[in-house]
């Protein structure tokens, strides 16, 4: 049986729309996307700006700061995965900045992170934090990217 990947990309707004693109592809996106999953998945990739990053992290986490990712999973039956990722570019571009990084790696690295999550993992308790750590270093390795960390 064959693995289905739906993906769907969203902005909020065109200006963000313009200065992603300008970053990566969609080729780029659904590759980085693809090497997490082994079944099918269903997927919306959100970019936002400052406002709603923090909006959302406030509402669904109660946390009145803006942060970099997040990550909604939806239950489904079998084993898709169906999960929207929102990413906020300003803070990735800061993120990125600060810790010398290019743009690039740090947004394949965040959008692997978003895509684990999905998946099931987290990083609450050290053990886990560890093992989540260890995939997406050899995730981001595998595709030429160096380790985050």
């Amino acid at each position: 049986m064959r693995r289905t990947l739906s993906l769907d990309l969203q902005f909020a707004t065109q200006a963000l729309q313009n200065q992603v693109l300008a970053i990566v592809s969609m080729a780029q996106i659904r590759k980085w996307v693809g090497v997490c999953f082994q079944n099918n998945a269903t997927l919306t990739i959100r970019f936002v700006n400052k406002a709603e990053a923090h909006d959302l992290n406030l509402f669904f986490r109660g946390f009145d700061k803006p942060t970099n990712v997040l990550t909604f999973s939806y239950p489904t039956q079998g084993k898709s995965i169906e999960a929207d990722i929102v990413l906020c570019l300003p803070i990735l571009r800061a993120e990125a900045k600060e810790q010398q990084k290019s743009l690039v790696a740090h947004l394949a690295h965040l959008l692997i992170h978003g895509c684990l999550h999905a998946k099931g993992y987290d990083h609450l308790k050290p053990k886990d934090a560890s093992c989540m750590e260890a995939l997406e270093i050899k995730i981001l390795q595998s595709l030429g990217y160096p380790n985050p960390y």
